[in-house]
């Protein structure tokens, strides 16, 4: 994006944008109007808008996918009471815990940086400026009350895994760019099978493939009108052929709203399963390096995410098509005929499409076996450099040499969503003022009294509280913030700390009730086709069946994982 604004109010706006951006990619709800401004044309905007009874506002919507703000577009923003009050709490609350008396056994430094951190976190959780904004308060913040210099504020900003996240979205847009994460979602349906409950299968296995290596925004985006395409061809041929027993209307067509819900529960799912699915694994990596310098390997978090993904997949799926939405349906008619219809639209596989799917398996594979192959040749080789290298071979491949146009390019990598690797580099800072000031340390002894606990509930306790607490804040947020405080925990527990930092990670992807919870229950509740009861209804067994499987997870598989 680029300003079109002139001084202070160009970049606000520009920095507003940003903050849509992180909400987006973190929790907040996609309107019908939103799915139509990410859409790749305008026939899919108007065919998207006719599926969820939206109307298309024309002066919104930015002809080629540039979402920047546009002369005489209304880029105003909800500023409610929450905000307001936000506004003026942070600064408050920064000022009581500094001038306060100093708690025993705490270090003035420790307190400077809990006053800060208490600023920081209101903001974050009331929104009173944008998010990206906030972010970068512990730069200013740390410095001017003594609690760190600038440049121990500033490192955390350049932590390998913000590179790492950096470069494999810039090759995901890439992909989104020629289309092949529709390709590859298309292949999975209609190999799985497209019987209903197959059907759904397939869905739910081609969305949370997706979100391992792309934005669970983006992937559930795509996925949507798929969905609805489906549903839609499948109720007209109930109808015309009058099979009795069966509702087709919104709301009331079991195997329409179990399809819906899936795709949005399946994204979350897939997104654990690798360091880049989610932006709480990140967030986690980050800060296991930043307070403990362990670097935490694509393979290794490979080893414990792809299996919890996995089971808890086919366990969402089982309880969502014969607990939750059952349907009477057999076979689906004309199921089979959707799907091929969508690939035949996609055409033969474009050179351009076999090349970006070279350049992502070779990143894959690289970042795989990079732990026991590739470091016997280049010992100072991590994720992050695989991550930018791939990036910047997208840049390097010519589509037409004569005209200048490569595979990738900057006006596609710059839909990155950068205000999230901000955000990502405050967690951080923030993560190094607890452990370098020590009040990591003075928040274990304070909690001292759980020594001796059983760490099963200790661990369950987490889950449900992240998990809960996931459902109306932001899980990225909530991550960036519960890192440090898991630490402490553990050091009381005399645990190991990521028996707790990376339980707290997974659950914050693990929320199904509420659209808020995560961006893949705000965008298919975004459809229109989905109700919160309808919501609430299936995610609160979900909910209570990944706090089980989390726990179980954290207390027999992630020892053997991370040894310890």
């Amino acid at each position: 994006m680029s300003f079109r604004s002139e001084g202070l109010k160009g970049f606000w706006l520009y920095m507003w944008h940003l903050h849509r951006q992180a909400k987006n990619m973190m929790k907040l709800n996609f309107s019908a109007k939103d799915q139509l401004m990410l859409a790749d044309s305008d026939s899919e905007r108007k065919e998207l808008a006719q599926k969820v009874h939206c109307e298309i506002d024309e002066n919104e919507i930015v002809p080629g996918g540039d979402r920047s703000p546009k002369e005489g577009m209304d880029v105003s923003h909800d500023y409610g009471p929450r905000q307001r009050i936000g506004l003026f709490l942070g600064p408050l609350l920064f000022i009581i815990f500094l001038v306060m008396p100093t708690p025993e056994g705490m270090s003035v430094d420790a307190q400077r940086v809990l006053a800060s951190t208490a600023w920081i976190a209101t903001w974050w959780i009331t929104e009173a400026i944008p998010i990206p904004v906030t972010s970068l308060l512990p730069i200013v913040l740390f410095p001017l009350t003594g609690a760190m210099a600038v440049g121990e504020t500033t490192a955390p900003y350049a932590n390998p895994n913000v590179f790492l996240f950096m470069g494999g979205f810039m090759i995901a847009v890439c992909m989104e760019k020629w289309n092949l994460h529709c390709r590859i979602a298309l292949a999975i349906i209609n190999f799985i099978g497209t019987s209903p409950n197959r059907l759904i299968l397939g869905f739910m296995a081609a969305t949370g493939f997706l979100s391992m290596w792309i934005s669970n925004t983006a992937t559930t985006m795509m996925m949507l009108p798929i969905g609805l395409a489906v549903i839609l061809q499948v109720a007209t041929l109930v109808q015309e052929q009058g099979i009795e027993g069966i509702d087709v209307r919104k709301g009331k067509f079991n195997f329409g709203t179990c399809l819906m819900l899936c795709i949005g529960y399946s994204a979350s799912i897939g997104g654990v399963a690798t360091l880049i699915g989610t932006p709480p694994n990140i967030i986690f990596a980050g800060a296991a390096e930043e307070m403990f310098g362990v670097t935490i390997g694509f393979a290794q978090w490979m080893a414990y995410g792809m299996p919890i993904s996995i089971i808890f997949m086919v366990l969402a799926w089982l309880y969502m098509t014969r607990v939750a939405y059952p349907t009477k349906l057999k076979e689906i008619p004309g199921g089979r005929e959707v799907i091929r219809k969508e690939q035949a639209e996609l055409g033969i596989i474009s050179r351009e499409e076999k090349m970006v799917g070279a350049v992502f398996l070779f990143v894959a594979l690289a970042w795989i076996s990079r732990s026991f192959v590739l470091e016997n040749y280049f010992p100072m080789i991590n994720d992050a450099l695989i991550a930018i290298l791939g990036a910047i071979i997208t840049f390097l491949i010519p589509v037409n040499l004569k005209k200048g146009e490569f595979l990738n390019d900057w006006h596609t990598a710059v839909k990155v969503p950068w205000g999230i690797l901000l955000l990502f580099g405050g967690g951080l800072a923030i993560a190094a003022g607890f452990t370098n000031s020590g009040l990591a340390e003075w928040i274990g002894m304070q909690l001292s009294v759980l020594e001796g606990a059983q760490m099963i509930w200790i661990v369950l306790a987490v889950v449900a509280l992240v998990i809960y607490l996931t459902e109306i804040t932001s899980n990225t947020a909530t991550t960036s913030m519960m890192m440090p405080i898991m630490a402490a925990m553990a050091a009381a527990m005399a645990i190991h700390p990521f028996a707790l930092m990376i339980t707290a990670a997974t659950a914050a992807s693990y929320a199904f009730m509420l659209p808020v919870a995560t961006p893949p229950n705000a965008v298919i509740f975004g459809s229109g086709y989905i109700t919160i009861p309808q919501m609430v209804k299936a995610g609160s067994w979900l909910n209570i069946l990944g706090i089980a499987v989390i726990t179980l997870f954290a207390y027999f598989w992630l020892p053997v994982i991370f040894a310890f």
